[in-house]
């Protein structure tokens, strides 16, 4: 194996760790958008809230999301990727944390905005990030691993509500430290963020 070949496949392993580590904004961007369907009923029971404000507790994260969208890509230029990243990802914990010690349903609508700003910023520098870093024959494959991640993000969010649901016995029972198990619903997301910060 000659020299360049060596280099080639280092460098290709480098770029392929590199879209990784982009993606886990796809992650947290299926996490955050996801986690809270375990948690919508203990929530509403919580905070006495109508239909409607329980509707828009669930749903004004994607207003958030658009805002974020609209303004990722000019912090990006200005700022760079990866620090829009990061970014976002600090966003993401403030709005986990938040969401799990909500005291009102108007605070925790905020809260969720929050996380849906961060939800637009990933989704769109993620892609743009890993697309720039990517090889032209390995642009498709890699590109897709933010869909990938989004996906898997859903699915682990759903898993982590089920069996903090079937361990408290409920959404609205005590779970650990006595705090009702929808608020550690929230608080799950708080590890993998930090993951994504460690790897950025």
């Amino acid at each position: 194996m000659t020299s360049t070949t060596t280099r080639r496949k280092s460098s290709t392993f480098y770029v392929i760790l590199i879209a990784g580590a982009a993606a886990l904004g796809g992650f947290l961007f299926g996490f955050d958008t996801a986690v809270i369907n375990g948690a919508v009923g203990a929530l509403s029971n919580a905070f006495n809230a109508n239909s409607v404000l329980t509707g828009l507790a669930v749903s004004l994260a994607l207003l958030g999301s658009a805002v974020g969208a609209f303004y990722a890509g000019k912090i990006a230029d200005r700022y760079g990727r990866v620090k829009a990243m990061v970014a976002a990802s600090v966003l993401f914990t403030i709005s986990a944390i938040g969401s799990g010690i909500a005291f009102g349903i108007w605070d925790f609508i905020f809260w969720r905005l929050l996380g849906g700003i961060a939800v637009g910023t990933a989704s769109v520098i993620a892609p743009a990030y890993i697309a720039e870093c990517s090889p032209s024959h390995l642009r498709g494959r890699l590109g897709s691993l933010q869909q990938l991640a989004i996906v898997v993000g859903i699915f682990i969010a759903l898993i982590c509500d089920y069996f903090i649901a079937m361990s408290a016995g409920s959404a609205e029972s005590p779970f650990l430290f006595g705090i009702a198990a929808w608020r550690w619903m929230f608080w799950t997301e708080i590890l993998q963020q930090y993951y994504m910060e460690c790897q950025l």
